[in-house]
């Protein structure tokens, strides 16, 4: 078994306002913990890995194929693989939770990925 703490992770800036830390993987699902500072979103792509995730604080709008879903702490949902998705903060606290990919995904480079240029996601902005 390997134990990982959330305490014990960094926050990488992955997009401007965003962070995210990796937290237990294995074989066929990763994990990471995230948060999304007030104003700011991650912009709407697509990928091949399904997405199951956990909004633990604050509050977030998804994005999914054009339509606007309001996302409130307790709320789970999950992205299957090659859905568009992205979402905005638009409230005045950061939202923070955790997010389940499989299979996991490899190291991605994320500066590439915000602009849509790397092969797992595709940017529609």
């Amino acid at each position: 078994m390997e134990r990982v703490s959330a305490g014990d992770r960094e926050f990488d800036e992955v997009n401007q306002g965003v962070h995210l830390a990796d937290l237990a993987a294995g074989e066929r699902a990763s994990m990471s913990y995230w948060r999304v500072e007030p104003g700011e979103r991650i912009p709407p792509h697509r990928h091949e890995n399904e997405q199951i995730g956990y909004l633990i604080s604050g509050r977030l709008v998804a994005l999914v194929d054009g339509e606007e879903v309001p996302l409130e702490p307790g709320d789970s949902y999950v992205f299957p693989g090659g859905e568009r998705h992205g979402c905005e903060n638009r409230g005045d606290e950061p939202a923070v939770g955790v997010g389940v990919l499989s299979p996991p995904r490899e190291a991605p480079d994320w500066g590439e990925q915000a602009a849509g240029g790397a092969e797992s996601i595709e940017s529609d902005d």
